[in-house]
């Protein structure tokens, strides 16, 4: 069996610069949670979208197991525009609406799960057999996530916690089963 371990960064101080986005004070001490729970399991990868604020999250398993932090570009959070966009909550609605839709300059749903389940694929030929925590961002979480089971929807995303904890499990590359790691107890500490 190989074990996904996907984590959904951690609360960030907003910047313009998506990929510089540090976590906020608030996001650290959940990244520390992170850890904690992780500890837990056998981690043999760690591997993180390009993304600070999604690195930071998973820093202190890597720290924790001795691992290095790979870094994959096809995790990053999906593009919904290059402009921002009026109401964010109602054009991430729009776009799962309509998989095929996309805002000038972003990306559907569709093309945004295929490069994310094209890297989860290579992922799991690459560490088959192993457990592999994966820095990642929410929207493309549940994109891959929906692509292996549909009930991972838009609904789902909007009960996403930062952080958030999914531990996905394969046999012979196929889906098995998803099983949230992140507590409510552990939210309310944070």
């Amino acid at each position: 069996m190989t074990n996904i371990y996907f984590v959904r960064h951690a609360h960030s101080t907003y910047t313009p610069d998506e990929r510089e986005r540090p976590l906020s004070e608030k996001g650290w001490q959940a990244a520390e949670r992170v850890t904690e729970i992780l500890q837990n399991e056998s981690i043999d990868a760690v591997i993180a979208s390009p993304y600070k604020r999604a690195i930071q999250t998973v820093e202190g398993v890597a720290k924790y197991f001795q691992l290095p932090i790979e870094l994959e570009e096809d995790l990053r959070e999906r593009l919904l525009s290059l402009q921002p966009v009026g109401d964010f909550e109602q054009s991430i609605m729009k776009v799962w609406e309509d998989p095929t839709f996309y805002f000038e300059d972003g990306e559907s749903n569709i093309t945004a799960q295929e490069r994310g389940v094209a890297c989860i694929t290579e992922i799991l030929r690459k560490y088959e057999g192993e457990n592999i925590v994966i820095g990642t961002h929410g929207n493309i979480m549940v994109l891959i996530m929906n692509y292996f089971d549909s009930q991972y929807d838009f609904s789902f995303w909007k009960k996403l916690h930062m952080p958030d904890i999914y531990k996905l499990t394969f046999t012979e590359g196929q889906f098995v089963q998803a099983n949230r790691l992140w507590k409510e107890d552990i939210v309310k500490k944070v």
